[in-house]
This record gives C-alpha cells, structure tokens and sequence, in this order.
C-alpha cells in the first residue's frame, strides 16, 4: 500500500489495483487502506464514469453504509474519518443519476442533515462538501424533491444558511432548486424556517448598497409563496416592507437595464403573490405603484415597438413580469373602494397604459404563424384581454383590425391542447392556479363580451367563426364544471368563464337574432342549457350561473320555437320547471320595518346574488311571457308548477308601496301571457280575487285580460 500511496505515475492503474484488493481483501483492514487511497482519488476528480461504477460494483451501498454508521476510527484517526470515506463515497457514486435516486441513497437524507447541521471544524470542510454533492444529486431525481422535503432538508438548509458556515451559498442554491419544484410542500411543512432565511434576505436587500442589492433582485422572488401569502403573518409584511423599501431604492435611482430588470422582475413577483398588499397606504405608495407601471409601460413600448428578434428574446421574461405590472395598474385604476391612486394618477396612467396596449397590438400584428406556440404570444393576448375586458373606448380600431388573429390565435390552441402557458404570469385575484394550457380564450371572454354588444365588432368576430368556437368552449367548460364536486367553493374559472359566455351569447340573441336562427351553433347550445339548467338550479352557490342559463335559455327557446328539442320534450319541460323554480322562488313576504303590514322582498337564499342576477331575473320574466304563447304545453306546466297560487298569495299578503314598476311590470307580463294563453290559468286569476289585486297593483293589461270575456 506505501507503494501504491506514493505512486505518482498512473492514477487509473493505482485506482484499478485497489479495486482489485476491495475485491479480494480477506479483512476489514486491508479493504479500509484501499478505500482510502480510492478516495483520495475520487476527491482528487481522477474518476471517469466507467471507473466509478466499478468502484460501486466493488462494494455497493453495503460498506459506505457502515462506514456512517462505524465508531471508533483506526488510532491516530480523527473521530469523524470513517463517516468522511463514506460521504465521499456516496458522493462520488451520486454523480450518476440513477445511483442518486436509489432507495440506499435517499434513506441517508438524515445523516445529510444531521451534517449539515452539526459544527464544522476546519478538518471537516470536505464532509460538508460530500454533503451538498449528495444533496444536489437527490434533487435532481424524480423522486428526490418529496423525499428531501419530507425528510427535513429544508429545515437543515435554513439553518445551515443562517449560520454562515462552511457552504452556505451552496446551502442557498439548494433551498431555490427546492422551492422551484415544491414550493407548495416546502413552505407547508417548514414556514417559519423558510421566513428566517426570507427575514435575513430582505434584510440584507435593504441595507445592501453595492450590486448585491440587484443580485439579491434574483434570489427574493423564489422566497415569496403563492401558497402561503406572507401579508397573513406579521414576520412575512416585515419582510414584505423591507422588499418594497429596497425596490423603491432601487426604482428612484437612475439604472441601468441590468440593474431595472431584475427590479421589475421581483416587483412582479410580489404583485402575484400578494396583489398590492405590499405597498403601503399614502403618498409615498401611490407615487410608487404609479412609478412600477410607469417603467412597466416603457419597457413594453421599448421592446415591443421596433420588435428586433434577437434582442426581443431576451427581453421576453421581463416583458412578461411588466405585463403583471400593467394588469395592476389596470385593477388599481378602476378601484373605488380604498384606492392607491387618486383621480389624476389614474387618467395619467391610463394615458401611459394605452400607448403600452398599442405596442402590444402592434407586436401581435407582426407574429407570424409558426411562431404561435411561443409562450410569450400567450402572455400578450392574455394581458391584452384584461385590458379589453376593461377598457371599451379606446384602441378600438386596433383591436378590430386584430380580432381575426385573436380568434384564430384561440382557437388553434383550444383545438390543439397547445402547451403555450410556460412563462409565469400573475392571476390576479384568482382563487385557482394556472389557467389550462389551452385556454387563451378564458382571458379574451370579457373583452368578447364587451364587443359583441357593438356592430362592427360584433360582425366581425361572426364572419370569424366565433360564435361555433365559443359554443365549443362552452360545452368543454361545462363538462369541467359538472365533473368537479358540487360542494360550495370560491367561484372557479370554470364558473367565471361559463357565466361570461352565457353573456356573450345573450348579446348575439339581442342583437343578431337572425343570426341565431341561422347557426346552427345556436341550436346545439340550447341542447346543452336544456339539459344544464335543472342539475345546476338545486345549488345554492350555483345561482348566479343558474341565472344566466335560464335567462339566455328562455331568450333562445323564444327565436328557435320551431326546435324539434322544444316541442314537449322531457329535456324540454325539466328546463322550463327548473326555470319557474328560480323565477318564482325570488321573492317572499316579509315583516316591513315600522309597519304591521309585510312587504315583497328578495329571498334570502337570492340576497347575497341579487346585484349579480337582478338583470338577468327581469329579462328571464320577459323572456318567459314571450315563451308562453309560443309552446302549448308550457301554460299546463305553470299550472301543475302552482306558481300562479303562489304569486296570487304573494301579491295578496304584501304592500302595495313595497313593488315597485319594474317589478309590476314584470309580473304583469307572465300573468297576462298566461291569461291569454290559457283559460284554466285565467280562471285560477280569477278564483284568487286576481281583478282585485291587478286593480290594487295597477295593472291595467291584467284587468282589461280578465275582464274580456
């Protein structure tokens, strides 16, 4: 062995001929000597890949094994010698994937820690370097990140960053690795750990002076949660403050691209976290948040302008994290409730936002059609449709001109399932993670909305297809929403976008109703609300999506009379039952405050809704008095419904003063229809002193119908 130790010459002919005595030793003593001139070899990097698997089919997992877990060293051994052999062994044989994730491996993940966390002499330097090898490995593999977390290595690399010691940096670079594949896991098992890194972090940040001001740009954002918003907890808002303090250092200062960049990039990163909860109240906030969507707009109309390929690409990300940015700027313009910004800023930054809006739409005029999967395409037309969802006047040339892009743009990736949503964008106020793949359309359904209620856009977006992709995206929708658990929730996407549609397409019925004849798109989506309506009505939390279906329901059963699917069918009288139900269910008697007498109000099970369903509950009513002479079946339905009993009752019980003229009107109109229509249902007015009451109401129309003979 004092041979070969002090061999000089050939590294793989004296690693081959330990491995030999590893092989053949017939003693713990002889293996131990050729174990340490292997690793001396593996430390000194003289292992190529072939020569370390035969370093592990020599011994395996069995003997670093016990080497960890030996005590007494050889005399004249530091303490730690055998556990040292053995992490280095381990560490060598973890530079290949598949040793890395081996159950051998993983079950040292406390052994790893307890190093991590032990002192660290100076003769100890080499473990801890083992140590974060072993780590990075594990981390790589598929089963690593679950295991690590479970295990308490984030614990350990908390700790092991905090102190300082030996590695520390790597223990950093482990802890983002960590949490850019389980941040949901590691900040639900190890929060107030991962806040004492955060705590030194923005620390550090605030007080950094140097260019580890804009490196620390780079780290901070891998320490904000989306799954655990740091404003809940007291330690996180001071975090939180000490990051904005920095940003607005930063921010005020004259900068350049480098240093702005990862500026805006972290500043985006806490808009998604933590909407603008971070930036405080008063003068100095609102100077702020109006500075960040300032700079945001300019590094759009920058790049985006005179797009050139080259420098576009690498300007994406931060492109991406001013769209966050300009989607605030949006939301805080339109706040009433609390705003940050006062009237002025507000008409300023609009001004500023719009001419960004115009380089955007500009941009997406250029993109050409094998460049669609790109992601940042998506990011584009999602953050141009927040801006159409919300702001109706202006740029209105533009977007037409761009509508026929945006509806091929959307249907290609819904019909494709395309993978387009990679880079990350904020959800503003969303109560779920990120949309489907393939789902642009869910962020261009409000600005739809908007425009189908206007000529020209309106013919457009119908010469372009959309209403047959729309009533597609709606049965898809649908069919998510009914396989998800009926329990009560936030309202999802899924809900938010069925009930935007249910707009889009009242719209068309309103205003194109020859349209709606025509297509037959129409038609396929009064099957879909038919059979839709009476499983979403019993749901409480459904009601206000239960409203649009029955409202846009009874507005396309009136046009499309003729439908085979409406002639008495079953489909056809469960949807107009369930439609009675939720008409007739919305108001009640109750006691009028100050008087003996009851007056009409909304019923509680409607009240929380109302603002949202008032509308589309009076436009139901109407709809419904047009319905009734159109089937002959429906008049025999309300009577075997006795909603005619009910109202008669109602109307009798409550106030006069308490129903106001939309609400007699409404009433008025079904009555009549039904009087009209049928005369068992105008006997059942009649029995139920209706010529008393339509007199007393003021009901003209009902009086003169009950009176002809």
């Amino acid at each position: 062995f004092p041979a070969m130790a002090s061999d000089s010459g050939d590294g793989h002919a004296t690693l081959k001929r330990c491995l030999g005595v590893l092989r053949d030793a017939r003693n713990d003593s002889e293996q131990f000597a050729a174990l340490l001139l292997v690793t001396k070899a593996v430390r000194a990097g003289e292992v190529d890949a072939k020569t370390r698997r035969q370093i592990f089919d020599a011994i395996g997992f069995t003997f670093p094994t016990r080497l960890l877990i030996s005590g007494q060293p050889p005399p004249g051994c530091p303490p730690h010698t055998f556990r040292a052999l053995g992490l280095t062994l381990l560490a060598c044989f973890c530079t290949d994937p598949e040793l890395a994730g081996h159950s051998q491996v993983l079950n040292k993940i406390p052994t790893f820690n307890e190093v991590l966390l032990s002192p660290c002499p100076p003769d100890c330097t080499s473990m801890v370097d083992d140590v974060y090898q072993c780590l990075s490995a594990v981390l790589a593999t598929a089963r690593g990140p679950r295991e690590l977390v479970a295990k308490g290595t984030v614990s350990a690399l908390c700790q092991a960053y905090l102190s300082g010691g030996h590695g520390s940096d790597r223990a950093l670079t482990l802890l983002l690795g960590l949490l850019a594949v389980a941040e949901a896991r590691c900040w639900q098992r190890d929060a107030p750990q991962l806040l004492a890194v955060l705590s030194k972090l923005s620390g550090d940040f605030l007080e950094a002076e140097d260019m580890t001001k804009f490196e620390l740009c780079e780290v901070l954002p891998h320490f904000i949660p989306l799954s655990a918003p740091l404003t809940r907890d007291s330690q996180g808002s001071e975090c939180l403050h000490r990051v904005y303090k920095g940003l607005a250092d930063i921010l005020g200062s004259k900068l350049s691209q480098s240093q702005r960049d990862p500026a805006l990039k972290l500043a985006a990163g806490l808009v998604q976290a933590c909407g603008v909860e971070w930036i405080p109240a008063g003068s100095a906030g609102s100077k702020f948040l109006a500075l960040l969507v300032n700079l945001a707009c300019v590094e759009v109309r920058l790049t985006l302008e005179e797009p050139d390929p080259v420098e576009l690409e690498g300007k994406k990300e931060v492109v991406t994290a001013c769209y966050v940015l300009m989607e605030m700027g949006i939301q805080e313009c339109l706040r009433e409730e609390n705003p940050l910004l006062d009237e002025v800023q507000k008409m300023q930054l609009m001004r500023i936002m719009e001419e960004a809006f115009g380089a955007v739409i500009f941009y997406l005029r250029q993109v050409k059609q094998e460049d669609l999967q790109d992601p940042f395409i998506f990011a584009s037309v999602r953050v141009l449709g927040a801006w159409m969802a919300e702001e109706t006047s202006s740029l209105k040339q533009e977007i037409c001109e761009l509508l026929p892009f945006l509806v091929h743009y959307a249907r290609k990736l819904f019909k494709e399932g395309s993978p387009a949503v990679s880079l990350p964008q904020a959800e503003l106020g969303s109560t779920e993670g990120p949309a489907l793949p393939q789902d642009a359309l869910r962020f261009l359904l409000p600005g739809f909305c908007h425009l189908t209620a206007e000529d020209r856009p309106r013919a457009i977006l119908v010469s372009q297809g959309a209403p047959a992709l729309l009533c597609e995206y709606f049965l898809h929708q649908w069919e998510v929403l009914s396989s998800k658990p009926t329990a009560p929730a936030p309202l999802t996407s899924t809900e938010m976008s069925l009930q935007t549609l249910c707009g889009i397409f009242l719209n068309l019925v309103v205003t194109a109703p020859d349209l709606v004849r025509q297509d037959k798109t129409f038609s396929s989506l009064l099957d879909v609300l038919l059979k839709s309506l009476p499983l979403l009505l019993p749901q409480e939390h459904h009601l206000v999506l239960a409203a649009n279906v029955a409202t846009l329901g009874l507005m396309l059963a009136r046009i499309l009379s003729d439908s085979a699917a409406l002639q008495g069918t079953q489909s056809a009288q469960e949807f107009f039952g369930a439609t009675l139900r939720f008409l007739s269910q919305a108001h009640t008697a109750q006691a009028d405050a100050g008087s003996d007498s009851l007056a009409l109000a909304v019923s509680p099970a409607y009240r929380s809704a109302w603002d949202d369903i008032r509308e589309l509950w009076f436009l139901g009513m109407q709809a419904l008095a047009g319905c009734i002479p159109l089937f002959p079946w429906l008049a025999p339905a309300v009577l075997r419904a006795r909603w005619l009993e009910g109202l008669s009752e109602l109307l009798s019980r409550v106030s006069p003063a308490s129903l106001d003229s939309e609400l007699i009107t409404a009433f008025q109109g079904v009555l009549v229809a039904l009087a009209r229509a049928s005369e068992p249902c105008r006997d059942v007015i009649l029995a139920h002193h209706g010529t008393e009451w339509a007199n007393l109401y003021g009901m003209a129309a009902l009086e003169q119908c009950l009176a002809e003979q």
